[in-house]
């Protein structure tokens, strides 16, 4: 009827009326769209999770109150001396720097540390590691400064010991030493290499010490692990992109505005948190809930002895010479809540290990406790297909990702790549400091 009748008109009257009908046809369709884009874009459940991965949701740094000098500026300018001295060596050529670079998100790249010897680990980032009860991948120390204390005696580490140490801050150090933990002790009659970690001839130059004057000794490289614990309480995370993408999304409930996010990113993150389960124990503003997990990560080829992960850190964590409960803990018996009431024996422990930070996870290569996974994308195929754990038992389930997922996972990673915030002057060696 209408074409019938639109066939009757003149040529510039059914011109002007095709026009008119075309018109309507745009606004209308033009109005379809807008109406259809008026849609949630994330359930509110949804958002409720992305709102707890942001760095907003972890609020304030906690205290420590096992170290009283946590928060002392002074004492955090002290530890950044020490962590570029490689004098705290036996050799005077390995820093805490040496593993954890700055320039590297401090940590250095390699499947295993090396310091004066391999290691039989990777060596953990330290950004954000003031908000973790537990540091190392198996848990073994319960503070920083308890951490910082481990590398300086272990033998392919740093391998140095407490009097040579002591001495070192008596020659190097004295003065700001003592405006931040009170007078040195004595050390004229003191062997000058001496401690209960390291070679025969230095364990039973230590034994000899003693006892009160061991303890004397001890405290000083108790407060040389405070320092430095100062130091690297104040490196933490700056938001990423994904942080920004969040607080763009919790604004509005629509899609009226650009996404942040490219289709493979918005994927990834979608997967993330939903099939591909990583949200699991990767979860929080840090995206790692640190506890111990295992998965069915391969032997280390750093040693042929067999890594039980969180079944002998936790007992090493309990005895702990330097432990939230030791004498030489600031805190009070009620503060060490995550110590007394740790989980200290059972299957799920068993070659279980703390899954570090996901920010800046792109530049971190390779990956897992031993460097196992070159890549991200070893990473993701191994979490899809769930190998059999070499001990214990993989908390995995197949996941059946595909190639593109995989790939949209990562696209999603690179998006918790942000620069690292910290005092200035704080991200790098201290003028006129030398590092080795």
């Amino acid at each position: 009827m209408f074409i019938f009748a639109l066939m009757r008109l003149k040529p510039w009257s059914r011109a002007a009326l095709l026009g008119v009908v075309v018109a309507l046809i745009l606004m209308f369709t033009t109005n379809l769209h807008a109406v259809s884009r008026k849609r949630t874009r994330w359930s509110s459940k949804e958002r409720v999770l992305l709102r707890s991965l942001t760095l907003k949701s972890l609020g304030a740094i906690p205290r420590d109150p096992s170290n009283r000098v946590a928060d002392d500026s002074t004492a955090a300018s002290f530890g950044q001396l020490l962590f570029f001295d490689a004098r705290l060596s036996s050799t005077g050529t390995v820093s805490c720097a040496t593993c954890h670079m700055a320039e590297k998100n401090f940590q250095d790249g390699r499947p295993v540390g090396r310091g004066v010897g391999e290691g039989s680990r990777r060596t953990m980032p330290i950004a954000g590691t003031s908000r973790s009860p537990w540091l190392f991948w198996d848990g073994r120390a319960d503070s920083q400064w308890e951490q910082a204390l481990g590398p300086l005696e272990n033998p392919v580490e740093h391998g140095g010991d407490r009097t040579q140490y002591a001495r070192l801050i008596a020659v190097e150090y004295r003065t700001r030493y003592e405006s931040i933990f009170g007078r040195l002790p004595s050390l004229g009659t003191l062997p000058f290499r001496a401690g209960p970690v390291g070679d025969t001839v230095r364990a039973a130059a230590w034994a000899r010490i003693p006892g009160a004057r061991r303890d004397e000794i001890s405290r000083v490289y108790a407060n040389i692990g405070k320092a430095i614990a100062a130091y690297e309480r104040r490196i933490d995370f700056a938001p990423a992109r994904f942080d920004r993408y969040v607080e763009a999304e919790l604004a509005s409930d629509t899609l009226s505005s650009p996404s942040l996010f490219t289709p493979d990113e918005e994927a990834g993150l979608r997967l993330f948190i939903g099939k591909a389960s990583c949200v699991n124990c990767h979860n929080g503003g840090l995206f790692s809930d640190g506890h111990f997990h295992n998965t069915g990560v391969a032997q280390s080829r750093a040693t042929a002895l067999p890594d039980s992960g969180r079944t002998s850190g936790v007992l090493k964590a309990l005895a702990g010479e330097f432990s939230c409960t030791s004498r030489y803990s600031d805190a009070t018996a009620q503060d060490c809540a995550e110590l007394r009431f740790a989980v200290a024996e059972g299957p799920e422990l068993v070659r279980a290990y703390k899954p570090p930070s996901l920010r800046n996870v792109v530049d971190r290569a390779p990956y897992m406790h031993a460097g196992q996974l070159a890549t991200l994308d070893r990473v993701l195929e191994h979490y899809s297909s769930a190998p059999r754990a070499p001990l214990g038992r993989s908390e995995l389930k197949p996941l059946h990702l595909s190639w593109s997922e995989r790939r949209q996972i990562i696209a999603f990673l690179g998006t918790l790549t942000g620069p690292l915030t910290a005092p200035p002057g704080f991200l790098a060696a201290p003028a006129n400091h030398t590092v080795e």
